[in-house]
């Protein structure tokens, strides 16, 4: 008997192979994708579909798993020790978002920046092209 997506074992298999290419990082995807192309091209393709539609690929700061693996970090048997690691941890997570949302603001002030100066360069080339029209229709008359 053959084991097909539905068959629970299919899916634990499969799931199994997910799990351990998210523990190796995208470059694992990425490698088992061109793998798949080389050995046959429609499992290749099916990879790269799934990695697009799942968004992994495409994720910005901290992938889930290393999210996850944050939370369910394993106690050392030290209580102290594992007490200033989870200080340190919330620490960093703290520092990571406020430097995230330092990038963000100054994103956003280089954009103001930007379509400010575009508008001014507008208002200066509308006044300019309104002052040329003015001189022709004074050395017309």
């Amino acid at each position: 008997m053959t084991a097909t997506a539905t068959d629970p074992s299919a899916q634990g298999y499969l799931a199994r192979a997910e799990g351990w290419l998210d523990s190796k990082g995208k470059w694992a995807w990425i490698g088992a994708m061109i793998l798949g192309f080389v050995l046959f091209w429609p499992l290749g393709l099916a990879l790269l579909v799934y990695m697009i539609w799942s968004k992994n690929m495409f994720k910005s700061g901290c992938s889930s798993h290393r999210m996850n693996r944050r939370h369910n970090f394993r106690s050392s048997g030290n209580t102290a020790f594992d007490s200033y690691k989870a200080d340190t941890l919330r620490r960093l997570e703290e520092e990571q978002s406020a430097f995230q949302d330092f990038l963000n603001r100054l994103r956003e002030a280089k954009d103001k920046a930007e379509f400010d100066q575009f508008m001014d360069d507008r208002q200066a080339r509308a006044a300019r092209d309104r002052a040329m029209a003015d001189d022709a229709e004074t050395v017309e008359t």
